[in-house]
């Protein structure tokens, strides 16, 4: 295996837990934003410098070599490969423009020190290969926002009874599958514990309620990072996607495609701009699980574009609304709030985002949407048909939440509520992306066709074949190369 020339990765999940230890000590907690602020910059600089290192490597996958964390367990704990390249840096960017972007007025109730230590945990979720401390990693990982509740001194009980099913439901699969012979059916019983896991961190109806429950009671910011990141779709790819018969992987499909639908349905009716961004994303990746699990080239290419562009979109998406929050409070879409001439470039800046979650052309959402449908259609065309519906769904939910926040009679406010510098930079690192994305898909689509056709190639199962049975998919591997 290949190795970077740079310990990046090391530093990149190391530095977050410095910066958790430094605000641990620390009395002053105005200083709070501006040392995460610091930290969280260095852990983006460390995971850029990730993705640039591995690809000068031109190679799958590779591993840091005589790193801290390498040295204390064993090799092969940390590996980055095509797949996760460009998450450890998109994961870091979403952290450090939340930080950015908070409000002074929120400095004394935002959870940085726990927001630093998600990073940390999150950051190494990405990047281990060791199954068991990854599951541990997991595990761990819902700490943060369990106690952001709990610091808020709210009901715990549906988030924890979930994140608990969570656990064991990951740890006795893997423990099953692991131990077991690829052909019993005590495998088969784990691999359904593992694909139950990962339908459940990622909000698969019926177990959808903590999302709604974590959005509702949590600090905005820290439920936007619990959820874009889709920890779910990674447990899904390491755990379920590498064993899962077909059949297990279709009635994942279309438990995934089912929530994409009925999500899209809830967002239309919601009357609180919280809810209906958590509907919206829930519906939006749904749709990265609808492609994976299908396995079809074309189509998991498209939900690891999808996963890029909900990073980017959705994430812009939040920080809008949160900006709003911050100045309105909870914002109701009940009646129409008018704030278009206090807040211009936001309200512009929402549209973006928003529009670019669907697949608007010039977007970075366009290409990954029109690789989703034309993967789905190939196998199942009423799928391809009910994508189109959740994304059309999905646009009329943006307009109507853009029209009711920044529409209607202007609401002129003594107090100057523009945008901060903080954020006006927030806005344009994130618009950037989303045009560059969309006007130059180029490489974004190279690079996860190849990680997509390399993750069909591990699978240890039969492949599923097309609705018309022309040509399955290795197959299809070789025309399309």
């Amino acid at each position: 295996m290949s190795t970077l020339h740079f310990p990046w990765l090391d530093l990149a999940i190391l530095v977050p837990i410095i910066g958790w230890f430094v605000l641990s000590l620390l009395r002053n907690q105005e200083k709070a934003r501006s040392i995460t602020i610091v930290f969280t910059s260095l852990a983006l600089l460390f995971a850029v410098g990730e993705w640039i290192d591995f690809s000068t490597l031109n190679t799958f996958e590779a591993e840091e070599s005589g790193s801290l964390i390498v040295t204390i367990f064993s090799h092969h704990v940390l590996v980055v490969d095509e797949l996760s390249a460009p998450l450890l840096p998109l994961t870091a960017l979403g952290f450090f423009l939340v930080v950015l972007s908070t409000l002074k007025s929120k400095h004394l109730r935002f959870p940085f020190s726990k927001i630093l230590l998600y990073e940390s945990i999150l950051l190494g979720v990405i990047c281990c290969r060791a199954s068991w401390i990854l599951i541990i990693l997991l595990i761990l990982s819902t700490i943060p926002a369990w106690r952001d509740l709990r610091t808020r001194k709210k009901k715990t009980r549906m988030f924890s009874v979930h994140m608990g099913i969570f656990a064991v439901l990951i740890t006795v699969g893997y423990g099953v599958t692991s131990t077991q012979n690829e052909n019993s059916a005590w495998h088969f019983f784990g691999v359904i514990l593992l694909a139950a896991a990962a339908l459940l961190r990622s909000g698969v109806i019926p177990l959808h309620g903590w999302m709604m429950d974590l959005f509702e009671k949590a600090s905005f910011g820290t439920s936007i990072l619990f959820v874009v990141p889709l920890t779910g779709a990674i447990v899904f790819l390491r755990f379920v996607l590498p064993v899962a018969p077909v059949g297990i992987l279709q009635s994942a499909a279309w438990l995934s495609l089912a929530t994409a639908l009925y999500a899209a349905g809830m967002a239309l009716v919601q009357e609180e701009a919280r809810r209906t961004f958590a509907y919206l994303f829930l519906s939006n990746s749904s749709l990265v699980l609808v492609g994976m699990e299908l396995v079809a080239p074309v189509g998991v290419t498209g939900a690891l574009c999808i996963w890029i562009s909900v990073g980017v979109s959705l994430l812009g998406f939040g920080i809008c609304l949160r900006s709003v929050e911050g100045r309105i409070g909870r914002v109701s879409l009940k009646s129409f709030h008018g704030l278009f001439e206090s807040m211009p470039s936001l309200a512009g800046f929402f549209l973006l985002t928003g529009l670019a979650s669907i697949g608007f052309p010039g977007t970075v959402g366009f290409i990954a949407m029109e690789l989703l449908i034309e993967g789905a259609v190939e196998y199942y065309p009423l799928v391809g048909a009910a994508v189109v519906i959740t994304a059309a769904g999905n646009g009329i939910t943006i307009l109507r939440t853009y029209f009711r926040i920044f529409t209607g009679k202007s609401n002129r406010s003594t107090v100057p509520i523009g945008l901060r510098t903080s954020e006006r930079l927030s806005i344009l690192i994130l618009s950037v992306l989303i045009l560059c994305g969309g006007l130059m898909p180029q490489l974004m689509v190279i690079d996860r066709y190849h990680a997509a056709i390399e993750l069909n190639s591990r699978r240890t199962v039969p492949h599923m074949n097309p609705v018309n049975h022309s040509t399955p998919i290795s197959q299809n591997k070789v025309t399309h190369e």
